[in-house]
């Protein structure tokens, strides 16, 4: 083996098992598993190490759709999830989700596991793949004079009409919500199940451009790097500029006494 790879340079070996594809990488492994080259060796320690890596992380991705299917059952599945629900500033989001059994999206996760290019990235894939996507936003006055029980409620029916299909259940994150009949609530299923997992994405992404986009509306409030949340600046910014349209009256009574500026 070591005189068929030897015209081949030792550099151009490693950057081949370097580079290749998760499928191509055992292939290539046992191609060069008996170059004697120190630097070759080395390579295929890195290359099996990431194919070890990368080999958990497809059973992971796997497991999840394992599980939408096992919760969900054989009819329409559709996962959800929200965002903003502890903001202090812009909508409550919820997003709604139905993925096909294939392709599989690698390296979907909870939003919150994922860096923000990740998210991204990711999310377009989901818009490649997913069967249905719906999107629900829940305005700050809404939630101020409706609370959020309800509003959560609203976005959830909201977001799975926005659909426009019909589930046969509905897979949500968190704690019963009764929002709807055929409502199945997973604890912590953002990160163990691909349809709330896309939900959870999606939902993120959406709604921080849209945090971005109200940045360049009320500027100083630093919303497009808060997203909205109480940060040491954001709360700085309400103390001294007092509320934008955008706030949650009944959340910011910690900051300000006083009451909206329009």
């Amino acid at each position: 083996m070591a005189n068929m790879t030897s015209s081949r340079s030792a550099a151009h070996v490693a950057a081949e098992l370097a580079s290749a594809p998760f499928d191509q990488v055992p292939s290539l492994i046992e191609r060069y598993r008996d170059d004697p080259r120190v630097q070759v060796q080395k390579a295929i320690e890195r290359a099996a190490k990431r194919l070890d890596r990368e080999r958990a992380e497809r059973e992971r991705v796997e497991g999840m759709y394992r599980a939408m299917f096992e919760l969900g059952g054989d009819g329409v599945i559709i996962g959800v999830d929200e965002v903003g629900r502890g903001s202090v500033a812009g909508p409550l989001t919820v997003c709604a989700v139905c993925l096909p059994p294939e392709p599989l999206i690698w390296g979907i996760n909870d939003s919150k596991q994922l860096t923000p290019a990740r998210r991204e990235v990711l999310a377009a894939r989901i818009a490649e793949v997913a069967t249905a996507i719906g999107i629900c936003h829940i305005p700050p006055a809404d939630i101020d004079t409706q609370g959020m029980a309800h509003c959560l409620r609203r976005a959830v029916v909201g977001a799975v009409e926005d659909c426009g299909i019909e589930p046969d259940c509905v897979l949500m994150d968190g704690n019963p919500l009764g929002a709807l009949a055929c409502e199945r609530d997973v604890v912590h299923g953002d990160a163990t199940v691909a349809c709330i997992a896309a939900a959870s994405i999606v939902a993120k992404v959406t709604r921080d451009e849209l945090m971005v986009e109200l940045d360049a509306e009320c500027p100083g409030y630093h919303f497009a790097q808060s997203k909205g949340y109480a940060s040491a600046e954001h709360i700085a910014a309400i103390k001294k500029l007092g509320l934008s349209p955008y706030h949650r009256v009944s959340f910011c009574g910690n900051f300000l006494e006083t009451g909206r500026l329009f």
